[in-house]
Order: C-alpha cells, then structure tokens, then sequence
C-alpha cells in the first residue's frame, strides 16, 4: 500500500501553485499595454475666455407644478424624483426605472411600507414604499436587493415597481415614512 501524503502537505502545494499562477499573471498584465497621456496643446481657434465643460452637472429643478412643503416629486416624463425637505428644497434627486403601469399625475400619501419582497418581475426587491394603484396593480418605488435595474418587461407584463439605485432606495426609505406626500407629475 503506497504510502498517503498529509494533508497539511496538499495545502501547502495548492497554495503554492495558487501564488505561482497568479504571479504570471500579474507579469502578464503588466506587460500588456497602458494608457498613455496626450500631450496637446489647445488648438489657434481657442479662445482665451473658454470656460471648463468639467463642471459638475446641477439636476433639473424641482418641477414648478408639484406643489410645496414636505413631499416626493415624480416626474413621469424625466423619470426622476426629488426628495424635498419642508423648506421647498431639493436634498436629492435621482433617476429612477419606471415599471410598465405608471400612475396618473396627481397627490398620492404613502400607505404601506415593506422591507424586502419579491418584485412582481420575480426580483427581490427592499425599501418598497407603496403610493398607489392602476387598474389593480400596486405601485411602489424600491431598490433591488442586488442593486440591478431591471430589465425590460416580458411584453404583456404589468409591474408597478419605479426602481431606484440601492442607495437612493435607502434615502427615500428614510425620507418616505407613512403618510409622506408623493407628488406625481408629467
């Protein structure tokens, strides 16, 4: 009977082999190509007053139509919410992922709140703030759980779900308590 080798003697040779491989390829990588910087210079149509186009983009205002004090704005055409604090100002705004059945434009309070389901597009979903409902269907802002956005819907299929990034999901949850104002406009 030939004799066993310990184990201790396996991991220490995987583990040898594990860093032996990774070794080449990280010579490999750094052999690969590299980015290189263009030096150039601005070009004789430039003009002295040009401006940066690097600066930081502002999001659109809140919509002028979406009435004033504490509430959430959604607007159905730029697909974008605005968390606004009492005082009418905008503390974030972002785009979000509506599903197919959006709501009329109009006053909504959140109802139900629910902190992790499954999405009727079979995603599991969190921070799910119900405000309304269409021909039966309920509809809920949330963030999926994996932090995706969702694919387009099966043709046919009805979901309610307005989607957001994981963490404006976590910023409207904590902005979005029961009986907060959802504002939906075009």
């Amino acid at each position: 009977m030939p004799a066993r080798l310990p184990s201790w003697a396996w991991v220490t040779g995987l583990t040898t082999g594990a860093i032996a491989v990774v070794a080449v390829m990280a010579v490999q990588a750094d052999q690969g190509t590299k980015p290189t910087a263009s030096a150039s210079r601005p070009s004789a149509s430039a003009t002295a007053d040009a401006k940066p186009s690097a600066k930081p983009r502002q999001p659109p205002a809140v919509p002028a139509d979406s009435g004033t004090g504490r509430r959430i704005v959604y607007s159905l055409g730029d697909q974008r919410v605005w968390l606004v604090d009492a005082s009418d100002a905008a503390r974030r705004s972002f785009t979000v992922w509506p599903g197919t059945v959006s709501p009329d434009p109009g006053t909504y309070t959140i109802g139900t709140r629910t902190q992790a389901t499954t999405g009727s597009d079979g995603v599991q979903v969190e921070h799910v703030i119900y405000f309304a409902a269409k021909s039966g269907t309920s509809i809920a802002f949330s963030n999926a759980l994996d932090g995706s956005s969702p694919p387009p819907a099966a043709s046919g299929t009805r979901t309610g779900g307005i989607r957001v990034s994981k963490d404006d999901g976590r910023a409207l949850w904590t902005f979005g308590t029961a009986g907060t104002t959802v504002r939906v406009v075009e």
